[in-house]
């Protein structure tokens, strides 16, 4: 649930955008899908910035990538689906955090040999 930042403190209703979000928790992902999350070179350019920073601290705009804004939404979109990330709407950005426990449960070794890729 979002709570509207300033004097008010009441609940308010998820936009249409958040309402959009679905996170699948990596256990429920296949393998392939999870290959193929990790297979782009700017997915993984994403993920090794995620896994630089805390979590909740990188807004999708805010990473410097060599691709159009709707292409940048299919790659967080291709990520998300693959349980690698999750993302949550804080007014007009949307922030991420890498989903690195739960996606080495599912996958082990798999996102510690994608984070020591050298680009």
């Amino acid at each position: 649930m979002s709570v509207r930042r300033g004097s008010n403190t009441e609940p308010s209703e998820p936009s249409a955008r958040a309402r959009g979000l679905t996170h699948r928790h990596p256990s429920e992902v296949p393998l392939q899908d999870a290959l193929d999350a990790v297979a782009d070179p700017v997915r993984r350019a994403i993920l090794r910035e995620l896994a630089g920073q805390p979590d909740w601290t990188r807004a999708c705009g805010t990473f410097d990538l060599p691709v159009s804004k709707a292409t940048r939404s299919h790659h967080f979109a291709v990520l998300r689906d693959a349980g690698l990330i999750e993302q949550r709407d804080e007014g007009p950005r949307r922030f991420n955090r890498l989903r690195r426990t739960e996606f080495d449960e599912a996958f082990p070794g798999l996102l510690t040999l994608v984070l020591a890729e050298h680009p």
